[in-house]
């Protein structure tokens, strides 16, 4: 049994954990693990405060998990609560007071709220003790709810959540609170620039860069793995890959409109115009200041290299957009870049870009089945992509699913 003082120290080494994240949905994952990890709490979810309502946005449960095959997500929808009394979330998010339950199957008939028991029955899974929480701001406004499940005892069994660990809880909340609030910010300031892209290019829209960065995540996670990398490693990757993936193709800022706006395919000439976005949304992170910046400019100039090296821009200077020395193909252009030449980053965006792009509506193209989709990347494996990562997004292609549907057009 930890001492208070224990307890205090764990919960100000889990504040700081959680602030080295810059994504928001990572840092709601993130949030929600290390919050089930301190009560020791087998399921939970985390609620984010849109207007009148809460989205459910994340969610985690190591029994219904531990029903999947191995290395597969649970998969679940995001989906609206409204902010009042009716529900448990929402009655904690409208008086911003915790609520710790011994059984929600068995709350008072006097009292406002009630549990919905239709996901209980859906996955035959049995919710007992519950403990929701606000997650508050510095100047006091809720702007989610924490949600978790079943406390667990040494021995595995379900007992109520301890009212001792309730300030503990609270004080977590804040330090979560405030790096949602700074990750919100930072996707912020993403969804700017690109909705700036947007205005030039109308296919270059949020829902089509958040499905190609949370797909690129999934992909990548699912190859690191199994290549064994440091389960660190991969989490500071995921950080890093899901927000410089949303700018992708950020430097088509640059590209002219007769070209981006084209209500057909370019011919050759105005092909090779189009190619030099890579380069230009490179160039837009030269001076890199951070990981972040990093990581935006080897996936924005890398997403469209080919695994058999006949991609583009290739060997290039980023500076410049001439060829490096040493690189130049028999026409003086540079030369494709190939195989493991081709940064992973550039290499996972590549199949996540591609995946979208036929499986969505164009001016000039209706989505193509998903069956055609997916034939399209078994084929191109060891061609157009990696052959292990598309075997990776094979294997997570459930949750690409889901994914797809999170962020519809």
């Amino acid at each position: 049994m930890l001492s208070e003082k224990e307890k205090l120290t764990q919960i100000i080494d889990l504040g700081i954990e959680i602030a080295q994240y810059k994504d928001i949905d990572l840092v709601l994952e993130r949030i929600l693990t290390l919050a089930r990890k301190f009560v020791n709490a087998e399921a939970g979810s985390v609620y984010i405060k849109e207007g009148d309502n809460l989205r459910f946005s994340n969610s985690q449960n190591e029994v219904l998990s531990g029903q999947l095959p191995p290395g597969k997500k649970l998969v679940y929808s995001s989906f609206l609560v409204p902010v009042n009394c009716k529900s448990i979330a929402g009655h904690v998010a409208s008086t911003g007071e915790m609520l710790n339950i011994a059984d929600v199957y068995e709350l008072p008939a006097s009292t406002s709220y009630s549990f919905d028991k239709g996901y209980d029955e859906l996955s035959n899974y049995r919710t007992r003790s519950m403990l929701t929480f606000p997650l508050k701001t510095g100047h006091g406004g809720v702007i989610g709810v924490l949600q978790l499940i079943n406390a667990r005892d040494r021995e595995g069994n379900t007992v109520p959540f301890s009212k001792e660990d309730e300030p503990f809880v609270m004080h977590f909340a804040g330090n979560a609170a405030v790096a949602i609030e700074r990750a919100q910010m930072t996707r912020a300031i993403i969804m700017r620039v690109i909705k700036m892209a947007e205005l030039r290019d109308p296919k270059e829209t949020g829902a089509h860069v958040n499905r190609v960065a949370a797909y690129a995540v999934e992909i990548y996670e699912e190859w690191a793995s199994r290549r064994g990398m440091p389960a660190d490693e991969i989490e500071r990757d995921r950080d890093i890959l899901r927000m410089g993936s949303m700018l992708h193709d950020v430097g088509k800022v640059a590209v002219s409109d007769s070209i981006l706006k084209k209500p057909a395919r370019l011919d050759q000439a105005e092909f090779e115009i189009m190619k030099q976005h890579t380069v230009l949304g490179a160039r837009l992170f030269a001076d890199k200041y951070s990981e972040f910046d990093e990581a935006a400019a080897v996936i924005a100039l890398n997403h469209h290299e080919r695994w058999d090296g006949n991609g583009y821009p290739g060997h290039v200077e980023v500076a410049s957009g001439k060829p490096l020395p040493g690189y130049e193909d028999d026409n003086g252009k540079a030369r494709g870049k190939k195989g493991l030449e081709i940064p992973a980053f550039g290499r996972v965006v590549a199949i996540a870009d591609v995946y979208d792009a036929l499986s969505s509506k164009r001016s000039y193209k209706e989505a193509w089945d998903e069956s055609k989709v997916l034939d399209n990347l078994r084929r191109e494996a060891g061609r157009q992509f990696d052959p292990e990562m598309v075997e990776a997004f094979f294997s997570c292609v459930d949750v690409i699913r889901n994914i797809a549907k999170r962020y519809p057009d």
